[in-house]
């Protein structure tokens, strides 16, 4: 994957490049901040070790990616096959963008991008498995053509999961 450069709905224009060692601190920071206010992903809510955060985020991932605007992170993407062996062309992403950049279109930036990316690493769907009903990433899903094909119920906290779906052929 090389850099790219992609103007949002709302005119910033944001770089997404592969992630680089020198991003990690800035990201663990990020999305401890996200789990510390318990917000989309399934840990605990409290301090989050770097280690944690790496075996979540960097480790065994097909791909991780950063978005920013100027010399700032605004939010991240990793990709990963969803299943082993014969279903490992199912891919599975991890998105998130920091409070400051929400609704502002980086999400679309990012989600858009990493389904180029996931085509290019030889995936032909994509899978999300959202942990809470109310994550407000759903509209954005559905708006990129992606379908509800499950829920959990009692996922996190009293609410349901949501496995969306969708093919990249």
């Amino acid at each position: 994957m090389t850099r790219v450069s992609v103007r949002t709905s709302a005119g910033l224009d944001v770089t997404i490049r592969p992630a680089a060692e020198d991003d990690y601190e800035a990201l663990h920071a990020a999305f401890a901040a996200l789990v510390l206010a318990d917000e989309g992903y399934p840990h605990e809510p409290g301090p989050l070790l770097y280690e944690e955060f790496a075996h979540y985020w960097l480790e065994n991932k097909s791909l991780v990616a950063v978005g920013c605007v100027g010399r700032q992170l605004a939010g991240s993407y990793h990709l990963t096959p969803n299943f082993l062996g014969r279903a490992s062309h199912i891919g599975n992403g991890g998105y998130f963008v920091l409070p400051e950049w929400r609704g502002k279109g980086i999400g679309t930036a990012l989600v858009t991008h990493s389904l180029g990316a996931a085509r290019k690493l030889g995936f032909d769907a994509m899978q999300f498995n959202l942990v809470r009903e109310t994550n407000p990433a759903r509209q954005l899903y559905e708006r990129l053509g992606f379908e509800i094909v499950g829920r959990i119920p009692d996922a996190v906290g009293g609410e349901a999961g949501i496995i969306y779906w969708r093919r990249l052929t």
